[in-house]
């Protein structure tokens, strides 16, 4: 395709200025600049991806949705569904959002009134299984609206002591017995908005993930 026509006073173009220094360059000089090109263009790529939003989605039994930002998604463990993280350069961990399947046992009345019943036996769950476990609180709270419980507690994780908050989450359905649990994880350190297990999930790269929860 012929180049567009430039005014004299307008020339002349860097391409006119650059070509016969290209056409003098040594093969090996030629590669290495294409070479520069092309990563240089990967990692602009990349950095645009970093910036857009990443989604994850589940069908099923109970389906639900996400969307985050500055996670990444690794392996989840067995009977979890999904679990995404943030690390630090030398492979600490940050931040983890993990979603997992909740069966509550049956029950009469709101889901509103059940919740904080079956959370007494979770905790005694959590103590169990989860490593220098402290209770730090709980309560209701709302994902996008939909009532659900919170607790929110300090473990021993991957060695270092960690901010938790689980919330527990129904589909706004009469009776409905199955869920997810919202398994997220904060060092203390990571962020200066966050001091204590209550606030994970408030803000930082925790909040997007949770603000956009949808299930059912």
């Amino acid at each position: 395709m012929a180049a567009m026509p430039i005014k004299a006073e307008y020339g002349p173009t860097l391409g006119t200025l650059l070509e016969p220094r290209w056409r003098a360059a040594a093969p090996r000089a030629r590669r290495a600049v294409i070479a520069a090109g092309v990563a240089l263009l990967a990692l602009l790529i990349a950095l645009t991806l970093s910036l857009l939003d990443a989604s994850y989605s589940h069908g099923g039994r109970v389906p639900f949705g996400f969307r985050y930002r500055g996670l990444y998604r690794v392996a989840s463990e067995p009977g979890v569904y999904v679990k995404v993280v943030k690390r630090s350069p030398s492979g600490r961990l940050l931040y983890s959002f993990a979603v997992a399947p909740l069966t509550l046992p049956p029950y009469r009345g709101e889901q509103s009134g059940e919740l904080p019943i079956y959370a007494a036996s979770y905790i005694r769950t959590l103590r169990g299984r989860e490593k220098g476990f402290q209770l730090e609180g709980e309560g209701k709270t709302r994902v996008n609206t939909v009532p659900a419980y919170s607790v929110q507690f300090t473990a021993v994780v991957e060695g270092r002591e960690m901010f938790g908050r689980n919330v527990l989450l129904l589909p706004e359905r009469e009776g409905a017995r199955e869920g997810v649990q919202i398994l997220m994880l904060t060092a203390p350190d990571a962020s200066k908005q966050i001091q204590a297990p209550l606030e994970v999930g408030t803000t930082g790269v925790l909040q997007r993930p949770l603000r956009s929860f949808s299930i059912g």
